[in-house]
């Protein structure tokens, strides 16, 4: 069976309860269920993690190298703006990532606008809710 990683970085704990009106009003919870059934409706085995940490989402991402995942659905949160340590432990694997936004950070503030993580992704989405990590899961399936 195949191992994908869904790894959330900062706040997205908070799912359903911060800024409802940008991040909708479903939770973490609500999330890892709905790619969990998706992930078997694949043959997937979805491993999922969230921490407010650098540190920890950087161990993850390290350890998925090193595990036999074979990819990663992540969303850094605020870490895609600055995290140079995230950005050079994905550039230091060789699992595809894909960068995954609920909401569109390109049409937010312009502090958004720029992610340091994505040069070393696979792909980008975001703007699209949940439904973006469903479509990662599809696109790393492919």
């Amino acid at each position: 069976m195949k191992k994908i990683m869904l790894l959330n970085g900062p706040n997205l704990n908070m799912l359903g309860k911060r800024e409802p009106d940008v991040y909708g009003a479903a939770t973490l919870q609500d999330l890892e269920e709905k790619m969990k059934n998706l992930g078997h409706t694949h043959g997937v085995e979805m491993i999922c993690y969230q921490s407010n940490s650098e540190g920890i989402l950087i161990d993850r991402i390290q350890e998925a190298g090193e595990s036999g995942v074979e990819g990663i659905i992540l969303n850094p949160g605020a870490y895609t703006h600055y995290s140079y340590a995230i950005r050079d432990a994905i550039a230091g694997i060789d699992v595809p990532v894909i960068e995954v936004h609920i909401s569109n950070i390109h049409a937010r503030e312009p502090f958004r606008h720029v992610s340091v993580i994505a040069p070393v992704t696979r792909g980008q989405i975001v703007g699209l809710g949940f439904k973006g990590y469903e479509l990662a899961l599809l696109a790393l399936l492919e």
